[in-house]
């Protein structure tokens, strides 16, 4: 009898939280989630962008392998019929259940969220969600727009309710019917904020007077930044409320004050969204499941707060791809939890006060697609092998590794081995990698840089991140073939984290890199 899952995906989260080291969000309940978790703090996501990153995590299969690099394929159709995570949790016995957003929902899953394959009963939407991009902001006229910064009344929000707050008494209503069915469950929760547009209860505001809110440490574009590199924010400029502000396009910079609103309204989304997933664990306590359920705290990719004079996703930068990444596991993580105990007691953001540090946290660089493998694992399955080189014909076979090995090694041992690696090239090569990967248009940032379809993919981005450094290659890359031409190098970039942690100081072409091009092309 093996454990339960509860695997909670956020959209658009940067690791702005208390458990990650952030001094300005109030993020009680996912910290308490921390407190007793395994913490990865470098994990990154394998593109900046919803469906490529849900599909590429689902099947623990890179893009190059899901080949879906924009919103419009649906892979068991396009590039293979690869089994998902809640596919194998579902042939495996477990009853699978999908609330909110999972999947990005559309051609990607079929219009279905891949149901039947990945769940057990059709897939929950929150019926508010339709109204997201409505006008329902009130501006300074009295009058309602579609804004970017979106505090709202819910009480004056059309059916009276946020999507959020709908998946969160979904959720509930499944795990109570859940605790009385003795079924082993799967229950993956999607939250949708803090994508934009940054709508949410108007009383979190209230966390985070504007007087505290500070601009990015970086707030321009970088000198040697490739323009490839660069993302214009395009879904940003069409807000009503940026829109009225006129500004220039690619690199215009956004006004300092709005700048900080845009800040203030992410932070005060996130908070928002802590509530959500305080309330969901304490549902998980009230239903006796915490001693005998697996918790999973991750999102799909991060998101710019104005750092390099970017917005939103859709870059390599490390704002865009890394994601907060947690394992509750109860009896590893933790003690053992006696039935009934109090694991997850809620807690109100607006009273609770001081932090509490993870429970165990590795520095080890991690990748959303060892995701599906590593969960298996824990959960006593099989794991799924190794995929091939090639492997499109392949159903079940992961390109990610299982990162349970890293879950009790405490931190004094992990520095050792490093400097017990004498070898320079082979510690070189042997370093954990992430690798993450963007496509564009063209050179030059044009109006569908952040989000090009198949067919207008020229150039390919292919990143890798260590410990040490991001080093990036943008290559000539042909949407027929899928083919990337790592002869044809448009532009590099190379940060090293220790003097440039914030990867403002591209030192690609006063660097020889034939070790980090060995690395990345293998």
């Amino acid at each position: 009898d093996g454990m339960n899952v509860l695997f909670i995906i956020v959209d658009d989260l940067r690791p702005v939280l208390g458990c990650y080291g952030d001094k300005l969000v109030k993020s009680p309940n996912i910290d308490q989630l921390a407190s007793q978790s395994m913490v990865f703090s470098n994990a990154y996501a394998q593109q900046a962008v919803c469906a490529p990153s849900r599909v590429s995590l689902l099947t623990a299969r890179r893009p190059d392998t899901t080949r879906l690099y924009d919103f419009y394929s649906y892979w068991r159709v396009h590039a293979g019929n690869y089994s998902t995570m809640p596919q194998y949790f579902k042939e495996n016995g477990y009853v699978t259940l999908s609330v909110g957003k999972v999947f990005h929902p559309g051609v990607s899953s079929n219009y279905s969220d891949d149901y039947p394959y990945s769940w057990s009963i059709p897939p929950f939407h929150p019926s508010a969600e339709k109204h997201e991009n409505d006008k329902t902001c009130r501006g300074k006229d009295g009058k309602l727009y579609a804004n970017l910064v979106c505090p709202v009344d819910v009480t004056e929000m059309p059916e009276g309710t946020l999507p959020d707050i709908q998946s969160t008494e979904e959720a509930i209503r499944l795990l109570n019917i859940m605790k009385t069915s003795r079924q082993k469950f799967f229950l993956a929760v999607g939250y949708h904020k803090p994508h934009i547009p940054l709508r949410y209860p108007q009383e979190f505001l209230k966390l985070y007077p504007l007087e505290n809110i500070t601009l990015a440490p970086d707030p321009w574009v970088p000198k040697k930044l490739p323009s490839v590199a660069y993302n214009p924010w395009m879904d940003i400029r069409q807000r009503d409320d940026v829109q009225a502000l006129n500004v220039s396009f690619p690199y215009g910079p956004l006004p300092d004050d709005f700048q900080r609103q845009i800040r203030q309204s992410y932070y005060a989304a996130v908070s928002y969204l802590d509530v959500q997933i305080g309330l969901l664990l304490n549902a998980l306590d009230n239903a006796g499941l915490s001693n005998n359920t697996i918790v999973v705290f991750t999102a799909d990719h991060g998101w710019s707060l104005g750092e390099h004079g970017e917005w939103a996703k859709y870059s390599n930068f490390d704002v865009a791809t890394r994601v907060p990444l947690m394992f509750y596991v109860p009896g590893m993580t933790t003690s053992p939890v006696s039935q009934g105990a109090r694991v997850f007691p809620y807690l109100d953001p607006f009273s609770h006060i001081g932090g509490s540090a993870p429970q165990g946290q590795s520095k080890k660089v991690v990748e959303l697609v060892s995701l599906f493998p590593t969960l298996a694992e824990l959960a006593g399955l099989q794991v799924p092998p190794v995929c091939p080189e090639m492997s499109f014909g392949v159903e079940l076979c992961t390109e990610g590794k299982s990162i349970v090995h890293y879950f009790n090694v405490s931190e004094g041992k992990e520095e050792e081995g490093k400097e017990g690696c004498a070898n320079t090239d082979r510690c070189f090569n042997e370093e954990p990698a992430a690798f993450s990967q963007y496509p564009r248009p063209a050179d030059t940032p044009q109006w569908n840089s952040d989000k090009p379809k198949l067919k207008e993919i020229r150039i390919m981005g292919y990143s890798m991140r260590t410990i040490d450094y991001r080093y990036t290659l943008w290559v000539q890359f042909d949407p027929n073939s899928f083919r990337a031409n790592f002869e044809d190098i448009h532009a590099g970039e190379l940060y090293m984290m220790e003097s440039d942690p914030n990867q403002d100081y591209n030192i690609y072409n006063n660097t020889s890199h034939g070790r980090f091009f060995k690395k990345l092309t293998d």
